[in-house]
């Protein structure tokens, strides 16, 4: 808590002397970040028609489930790439420049998606990956306009637009699959893409960043100015906390991230689920986060420490991968699914609300990026390796695995913390 209040103090000196936020009073603030919601809503909204598109038109293409591996590993290689760059470029632009970016990546990427009739076409339409990059520009913004003790909240209220777009993106997807076509569900997407690229243009402002110190001498300006500076990228390792928690972040995220990319399979061939089902299910899952998101991490974060909470977040992965190791049944796995999103959404909030408190306000935009490539690096590893161990030692392999890297990561933590408490009594 001492930490977070000296952020806090030194935010508010900052923000009393910066000319672009003296011009957003609280109201202005919160109408940005209610308009970042809708905006996050819809993004997911629309990835989740290609969720639904995704799979289907792979199956129809000749894929099996080792090429549709390779594909979802195509897309995490170059979000990896892509992720510290667009958080670098947010910072260095602003969020109104980051969000059009990212939009405008996404309507291209539907439409190729449209005209995708060729394997090697699933494969050109996951270029535009590299800047689409919606959700972790939200998270700017979001962050850039709460207050530091206030962060994980907010973030947190930003998961509720993900369960938001979960359901009506997955619903959607499977009707209109259903009833319209592979083609035409991607149409919509790309249309709804460009309709939130004119939100961006129309509410979010060309800059919410707190203004950075003028004792800045020109030269550092113009030597620091760089989407492509390595050096101002990976400075941000340094900083207390921030290595630890990107460790603990791959490590426990890595067996949960394979579950993830290959779910659409297991929905495929392990619970036999058409388009229309699988829309259901995802819409369920929508509902889950939005309870959690809306009604229980918020309330959570605001009681119990970070530390405690991540803590929480990764036991309870350790007993999620047990459960997924030996379901059988679409109900026993609908039963999972409420400790799963849990854990899930815990996880990332509080790993995102302490590595952009650990870092200056003016660096947050490029941690976000990084926190995006640790994503993409699960989704690099994850379709590949789920593949592999999937055909050859089925479903069952992906929840043990991640029961051990969970309770090892956990007992570690648990011993970290108690080495603290022991130093503190003496």
């Amino acid at each position: 808590m001492s930490r977070r209040g000296e952020t806090a103090e030194k935010t508010s000196a900052a923000s009393a002397s910066s000319p672009s936020n003296v011009a957003l009073d609280h109201r202005q603030r919160m109408k940005i970040i209610y308009v970042t919601y809708i905006i996050a809503a819809l993004d997911i909204t629309w990835m989740f028609l290609q969720f639904a598109v995704t799979p289907y038109l792979a199956k129809k293409l000749g894929f099996d489930t080792l090429w549709f591996g390779y594909l979802q590993t195509t897309v995490g290689v170059i979000q990896l790439l892509g992720g510290p760059l667009f958080g670098r470029f947010g910072d260095l632009f602003g969020a109104r420049a980051a969000l059009s970016l990212a939009c405008s990546a996404t309507t291209i990427f539907f439409l190729l998606l449209a005209v995708a009739n060729h394997p090697a076409m699933l494969f050109i339409h996951k270029l535009p990956t590299i800047f689409m990059h919606v959700l972790p520009a939200s998270q700017m913004v979001v962050t850039d306009l709460s207050e530091p003790d206030k962060r994980a909240d907010a973030l947190a209220k930003l998961g509720l637009s993900f369960g938001i777009g979960m359901i009506v993106g997955s619903t959607l997807g499977g009707q209109l699959i259903k009833h319209y076509g592979e083609t035409f569900t991607a149409c919509v997407g790309a249309a709804g893409s460009f309709f939130s690229f004119l939100l961006v243009l129309q509410f979010i402002p060309k800059t919410t960043k707190i203004a950075a110190p003028e004792n800045n001498t020109k030269s550092d300006d113009n030597k620091n100015k760089s989407v492509f500076n390595v050096g101002e990228i990976t400075r941000l390792m340094k900083y207390p906390r921030v290595m630890r928690t990107f460790l603990i972040k791959i490590f426990a995220g890595l067996p949960s991230g394979i579950f993830q990319v290959m779910f659409s399979i297991i929905a495929l061939e392990f619970f036999k689920l058409e388009p229309e089902q699988n829309g259901y299910l995802m819409a369920y899952f929508g509902i889950v986060q939005m309870v959690l998101q809306g009604g229980v991490i918020g309330r959570l974060t605001e009681r119990y420490s970070e530390n405690s909470m991540l803590l929480v977040s990764v036991g309870v992965a350790s007993v999620v991968g047990l459960g997924q190791a030996y379901m059988q049944t679409v109900v026993q796995f609908c039963i999972i699914v409420v400790p799963m999103m849990f854990s899930l959404s815990m996880f990332t909030v509080i790993t995102d609300s302490i590595l952009t408190n650990s870092v200056p306000s003016a660096d947050t935009g490029t941690m976000l990026g990084l926190c995006a490539s640790v994503q993409s690096l699960l989704r690099t590893v994850g379709p590949t390796l789920g593949g592999f161990l999937y055909v050859s030692y089925g479903i069952i392999s992906i929840g043990l695995i991640q029961f051990f890297a969970n309770i090892g990561v956990f007992l570690y933590m648990l011993q970290q913390h108690r080495n603290k408490s022991g130093e503190r009594r003496e």
